[in-house]
């Protein structure tokens, strides 16, 4: 697997992740990173943070880190925007302070908001973006003009917002949650940047979540299929409704392909907020694409015209997709087709795509045998997964690693996965939130049969078993290892795959 000269990255896995995850496994930095490989050969380049070189800087995250797990994590919910309302209020309402892209749906919505959050830098726009969750750095969810805040300019803003979130919580039922910190922070941060435009990703639903103080002026839904339906609903209508909370009075709504059911739902809340909408596959949407060395290259037609030969450094017929709807959110805050008849300059939305990344998205780490990462965790994103790797790559033999969360529909996750995989190595990552590897497995066997299964509970083993299995084919023979199933199974697998 490696130089025999070199330290296996295996080796120390469990002491790297012992040290990281002391705390809130939800809150855990993964010590793993590398940004999407911009060619199918060659080193990845380096685009997330690592831990903070400086001890005492490392010391203060920390801190901070561990003030913040003693709150409600991210999937215990209260679902109201009372508590976040109440700190935006005494923080003097900075959430007011810039105009705001809004994005929710189901899947696609950070690659979406990191393509926009592009595009708007190359038009000399100053940028603020708040994506969830985080792959290896808590620090990633709160961006600055493209990349993550430092280290010190993190805690620094905790430390600035933190009275008056002792304030909230005083006055509360409740204190409010790590999300709705977090939330406030990235607010006050954008102002005090102060940014041109805040791209900001809902946590979850739309209507109450703690993002939903901000009045977008472009609301984006990315397309809406079945997660957390326990909490926001059992069809993709039912989902609408708590997902079309984010549509404003007056706002421009860009709508991704959805389901019909869901679609409905959205343009009669459109409607009773005199909202203008623009639908993909109508408006605007992808006209041709090909697949190109290091991702693809894509015409698409915006609510201005048509944008020739554009290329996507990303893998998959659904990122094509989601640049078609970037592109039309960043028409729409420009205000191409209503203001202004002349479609965005060609050249800066060439070299804005061309610059995109998109960590732990059919993510390329290591080569011979080829080793990708991708971090669906629901039906609908291993479907899309699927349809990328089939398109993507010529594997003659591929191995899949699977670690999930035990809230989500693993049987339909596995299922869609059951076409590509040769053999699938069962695992488990560090967090709570996992299910046991041995639960995940039985219903593996169900979906695989028993002699295509093999379980490795702890993930350095089921990376080396899977990596064995590939290897198997020989070096010329196209074996492949697909690590998939959860954001935290992604990011472990980078540490331990030395990107850290």
């Amino acid at each position: 697997m490696s130089d025999q000269n070199e330290p296996d990255p295996l080796d120390s896995f469990d002491e790297i992740i012992a040290a990281e995850t002391d705390r809130d496994p939800d809150l855990a930095v993964i010590e793993a990173g590398s940004r999407t490989l911009r060619t199918l050969g060659g080193p990845p380049e380096s685009g997330v943070p690592t831990r903070p070189a400086d001890p005492e800087v490392d010391k203060a995250l920390r801190e901070v880190e561990a003030e913040l797990a003693t709150r409600w994590g991210e999937t215990k919910l209260e679902p109201s925007v009372s508590r976040i309302a109440a700190l935006m209020d005494v923080l003097g309402e900075p959430q007011r302070a810039y105009p705001s892209i809004h994005i929710t749906g189901t899947n696609g919505k950070t690659s979406t908001a990191r393509m926009i959050e592009a595009l708007l830098g190359a038009f000399d726009l100053r940028t603020g973006r708040y994506t969830s969750p985080h792959v290896q750095s808590i620090t990633e969810r709160i961006s600055l003009d493209g990349a993550p805040v430092s280290a010190e300019r993190f805690v620094e803003t905790y430390h600035d917002v933190k009275p008056y979130v002792e304030m909230v919580d005083a006055a509360q039922e409740y204190r409010l949650s790590f999300f709705e910190v977090l939330t406030g922070m990235a607010y006050a941060a954008f102002a005090d940047a102060p940014v041109d435009v805040a791209v900001v990703e809902v946590g979850m639903g739309g209507s109450w979540d703690a993002t939903n103080v901000i009045d977008g002026d472009v609301a984006v839904v990315t397309p809406i299929d079945l997660d957390h339906t326990d909490r926001l609903g059992g069809t993709p209508a039912e989902i609408a409704v708590e997902k079309g909370g984010i549509i404003k009075t007056g706002a421009t709504v860009i709508l991704a392909q959805q389901p019909v059911d869901a679609a409905q739902v959205l343009l009669k809340k459109a409607v009773e907020v005199d909202a203008t909408v623009a639908r993909e596959g109508l408006e605007f949407g992808v006209v041709a694409r090909q697949v190109a060395v290091g991702g693809q290259l894509v015409t698409l037609r915006g609510v201005g015209g048509e944008y020739p030969e554009v290329y996507l450094p990303l893998h998959g017929p659904y990122q094509a997709h989601n640049a078609a709807v970037a592109l039309a959110a960043v028409e729409a805050f420009f205000g191409v087709g209503a203001q202004r008849p002349e479609p965005l300059d060609i050249d800066t939305v060439r070299k804005a795509f061309a610059s995109v990344s998109a960590p732990g998205r059919m993510e390329v780490v290591r080569r011979s045998p080829t080793v990708v990462l991708d971090a669906a965790h629901n039906p609908a994103g291993a479907h899309a997964t699927t349809e990328a790797v089939r398109e993507a790559f010529d594997f003659s033999r591929l191995i899949g690693v699977v670690g999930a969360s035990g809230d989500k529909n693993v049987r339909g996750l596995l299922e869609a996965y059951e076409p590509i995989f040769a053999e699938v190595v069962i695992t488990q990552n560090t967090s709570h939130r996992a299910m046991g590897a041995d639960e995940l497995a039985a219903i593996a066997v169900e979906v695989f049969g028993e002699e295509r299964v093999q379980v490795e509970p702890r993930l350095p083993d089921a990376l080396e078993a899977a990596i064995t299995l590939a290897e198997e084919e020989g070096e010329f023979a196209g074996g492949g290892v697909l690590v998939t199933g959860s954001v935290i199974t992604v990011g472990e697998a980078r540490l331990l795959l030395g990107k850290g």
